[in-house]
């Protein structure tokens, strides 16, 4: 029994209630933090993983090593997202965009995201120790590009082309964990995803262009100006044509190259709603090509389909 004469029992439930609702709130801002209620990070970044191991596994990947990619890509993913936040978060505020991010608003301290993002960096080195040494070297690239990218585009006008080798890396990395080996249909893969990285994200870029250059964040949609959207098509191109190469190296018949066609409408359905440069299209642009890597990898995952069935 308490003898406290200020002791009230009836305010017990209401101060559990608050401090579960306390961690609730923080928990959500974690998870914003991460980007995790914006999914279409993880889908650009494992759709390229997709590619890769279903090329190098021959339509048959295997299924601890399939794994070990689609959790290492989210992981990877929600660790770039904090740190880039992190290195943002004194410009963050001063985007319409972005400047209710968790850090940007002061809902998280700048300790609570770095340390946020050392627990996914451990999770991250955790699963590539399922991988062979080989591969795990890789890795070590992958997590630099990955680290360094939101410092970049303080320095260069085209950081998209390095952020596209960073959501391409698990390409070399899906071959080297599968064959021993990274051939050169590989570096195939990685170039179209370097290109189609500084497609999706010149739109992205184009969202945020006045802010951008009002505080001095350079992009490829700052650097190419009025020839946007003729760069953005010629790009696209050089992409899918990469794309057939690497189809055309890994014998890939009627079923990839119809996969590559629908990414093509989806292309030119972007380059439309790009054509007045409206921060809400060029926005709806860039989500739709969550699409584009869909179509391409039921196409490949088709044509070996029925080539093993």
């Amino acid at each position: 029994m308490n003898n406290d004469p200020s002791y009230r029992p009836e305010y017990e439930p209401h101060a559990v209630r608050d401090a579960f609702r306390a961690l609730g709130r923080t928990l959500a801002d974690y998870a914003q933090l991460m980007r995790l209620h914006r999914p279409i990070g993880i889908w650009l970044l494992l759709w390229p993983a997709l590619w890769g191991l279903w090329i190098a596994g021959e339509g048959r990947p295997a299924a601890r090593i399939l794994l070990v990619f689609v959790a290492g890509v989210v992981v990877m993913r929600s660790a770039g997202c904090v740190i880039n936040d992190y290195a943002d978060r004194d410009f963050d505020p001063q985007v319409a965009r972005t400047k209710d991010r968790p850090l940007a608003a002061r809902r998280v301290t700048p300790a609570e995201a770095l340390l946020l993002f050392v627990a996914l960096g451990l999770v991250a080195v955790w699963l590539a120790l399922q991988l062979d040494p080989y591969a795990q070297l890789f890795a070590i690239g992958g997590a630099l590009l990955a680290v360094t990218y939101p410092w970049l585009k303080r320095i260069v006008h085209v950081p998209q082309f390095y952020l596209g080798a960073a959501f391409g890396w698990s390409i070399p990395m899906a071959f080297a964990a599968l064959t021993g080996e990274v051939p050169k249909i590989a570096w195939l893969l990685l170039s179209a995803v370097v290109l189609w990285a500084a497609v999706y994200d010149t739109m992205y870029g184009m969202v945020d262009r006045e802010d951008d250059e009002r505080i001095g964040v350079k992009s490829t949609a700052i650097l190419f100006g009025g020839a946007d959207r003729f760069i953005i098509a010629v790009m696209i191109v050089m992409m899918l044509f990469a794309l057939w190469l690497a189809g055309m190296e890994a014998g890939l018949g009627i079923w990839y190259r119809g996969g590559l066609a629908a990414a093509a409408l989806h292309f030119i359905y972007q380059l439309w709603l790009i054509r007045h440069r409206e921060p809400a299209a060029c926005f709806q642009a860039f989500n739709n090509n969550h699409y584009v890597g869909m179509v391409v990898f039921i196409g490949l995952a088709l044509d070996y389909f029925y080539r093993v069935s």
